[in-house]
């Protein structure tokens, strides 16, 4: 059973380590602000979540108690890391961050939707799955 325990711990860890790794570089090679908005809140949420989970597992075989508390961890960045990039996004549009060749869903230029910083229904480009801008 030790070593059941141990290969699932093993697993867990090598996942999160992966998806943290994959946030890594995404963040570091990615070309423009908010493709590189996705390496941290999304890959390397999954990475931290992985490695909690196989540290709850291994202390509680390894304990009379489920070590639970460590839980809170990744609760926490899983409520809090979709609420910092959208505020991040939200100023990026606000300020008008450059944004590469390769992005997708610009933002309007004219109209009502460009003083406000978000696209509306009213989006042609949306629509019709065109660039514009």
């Amino acid at each position: 059973m030790q070593t059941f325990v141990e290969a699932i711990v093993s697993v867990l860890l090598l996942v999160g380590s992966v998806f943290t790794l994959i946030g890594a570089v995404g963040l570091a090679r990615l070309p423009d602000f908010f493709m590189r908005l996705h390496g941290p809140t999304k890959s390397t949420t999954l990475g931290v979540g992985g490695i909690v989970i196989a540290s709850v597992i291994y202390f509680s075989a390894h304990s009379n108690f489920a070590s639970l508390h460590e839980l809170l961890i990744p609760a926490f960045l899983f409520l809090t890391a979709p609420i910092s990039a959208h505020m991040l996004a939200k100023a990026g549009i606000q300020q008008s961050v450059p944004l590469s060749e390769g992005t997708r869903g610009r933002p309007p230029t004219t109209g009502a939707c460009a003083e406000h910083g978000d696209a509306g229904e009213d989006d042609p480009g949306a629509r019709e799955g065109g660039k514009h801008g």
